[in-house]
C-alpha cells in the first residue's frame, strides 16, 4: 500500500546520532508513511544501523549508494519516495511525536502544496524557539523571503511530491552547502499553495561555535556559494533572480567571513562583494543582522563571530 508521507533522511557519519533520530520518527502519532535512509557511502556504523531498523520496520527501507555528497543522497530519496508528500530530516536532529498529523492535517485542510512550520534550534545549553516570519503566504512574496524571514531549509517543509516532477526540481549534484536552499527556492519561483502551522516541531542540533560550515576549508565554501548562484541565476526568471540576490549574498557573506578570520579568498571575496554591499544594508533585515555583518565586512569576521555566537 502506498504511503501518504515519504520521510528522507540523507545519512554519512551519522553512527552516534542517527537512533535518536530515527527512533524519533518511528514514533510519530501518524501512522501511514515511510522513512527512506540513504547511506552515502558512509565510513562507519551508519549502513549497518540502517539496516538494523529495516529489518526491525518495515515502514523503514535503506539504500546504500556510493559516496556523492548530500544533495545525490537526497535526491536518491526522492527517487524512490513514494508518498504523496515528501519532507526531510537530518541524521543528527530530532522530531515530535506530532510533527507529521499537524502538518498533513493542515495540508488536507487548505488543499497546500507546501507547508511550513517553526523549527527548534538546539544547542548544548539551550533549545531556542525560532519563529517563521510569514505574513503573507503567497509564493512570490514567499521567495523574496527566504533567505530573511524564512528558514530555506526542507526539514520544516511538508511538500507535495508532485510539484517537484512538474517544476522539475531537483537538488543539484555536488552542491555541499545550500542545496535545500536551493530546491525550497524552485519551489517557491512557481505558483505552489501554501499554508503554515505555528508551532515547533524540528529540533535542529547545533554544535558549539556557530556551525560545522566554519570547519570548512574557506575556500571551497566560497566556490560553493557562487555555484549556488550561477545554479540560482539558471533556474530561475531574471526578475526572480535580482529579487533574491542581495539577500542570497548577505547571508553567503555572513557565512564565509565569519569562518575564518583572516584568509585571501576573504580578502578577494570582499573586493568582489563591494558591488552588493549597499544593496544588502538597504534590505529589510533587522539591527542586529545588518550589525553582524556591518562588524564582519569593516572590523573583525572575529569579532562578528562572537557577536554572532553570544548575541542571538
Amino acid at each position: 500500500m502506498t504511503p501518504v508521507i515519504s520521510i528522507i533522511v540523507a545519512v554519512y557519519k551519522a553512527e552516534s546520532c542517527l537512533r535518536r533520530c530515527v527512533d524519533s520518527l518511528l514514533a510519530q502519532t501518524f501512522q501511514d508513511y515511510e522513512i527512506l535512509l540513504v547511506d552515502d557511502g558512509s565510513p562507519d556504523r551508519s549502513g549497518e544501523i540502517c539496516d538494523e531498523y529495516a529489518r526491525k520496520d518495515n515502514r523503514v527501507r535503506v539504500f546504500h549508494k556510493e559516496n556523492g555528497g548530500v544533495a545525490s543522497a537526497r535526491q536518491c530519496g526522492m527517487n524512490n519516495a513514494r508518498g504523496e508528500y515528501v519532507i526531510h530530516a537530518d541524521p543528527d536532529d530530532w522530531v515530535e511525536p506530532n510533527m507529521l498529523e499537524e502538518l498533513y492535517g493542515k495540508a488536507k485542510e487548505e488543499n497546500a502544496d507546501m507547508i511550513i512550520c517553526d523549527v527548534w534550534r538546539d544547542t548544548s545549553k539551550k533549545s531556542t524557539y525560532v519563529k517563521q516570519r510569514l505574513f503573507i503566504l503567497e509564493h512570490c512574496v514567499m521567495l523574496k523571503d527566504v533567505f530573511q524571514q524564512l528558514h530555506g531549509s526542507c526539514c520544516n517543509k511538508l511538500v507535495k511530491r508532485a510539484c517537484y516532477s512538474k517544476y522539475d526540481v531537483n537538488f543539484p549534484e555536488g552542491l555541499s552547502y545550500g542545496e535545500d536552499t536551493y530546491v525550497s527556492v524552485c519551489l517557491l519561483a512557481h505558483p505552489i499553495k501554501m499554508a503554515y502551522v505555528p508551532k515547533a516541531f524540528y529540533h535542529y542540533v547545533q554544535n558549539v561555535n556557530y556551525s560545522s560550515l566554519t570547519r570548512r576549508p574557506v575556500k571551497i565554501l566560497v566556490e560553493q556559494c557562487e555555484k549556488l548562484c550561477d545554479l540560482l541565476r539558471c533556474k530561475l526568471s531574471e526578475n526572480q533572480f535580482k529579487e533574491i540576490y542581495p539577500a542570497l549574498r548577505y547571508r553567503q557573506a555572513c557565512v564565509i567571513l565569519t569562518s575564518a578570520g583572516e584568509n585571501p579568498y576573504i580578502v578577494t571575496f570582499k573586493k568582489d562583494f563591494e558591488g552588493v554591499r549597499k544593496a544588502i544594508l538597504h534590505q529589510n533585515f533587522s539591527f542586529k543582522r545588518k550589525t553582524l555583518f556591518w562588524i564582519a565586512f569593516y572590523i573583525s569576521p572575529y569579532i562578528a563571530r562572537f557577536f554572532y555566537t553570544f548575541c542571538r
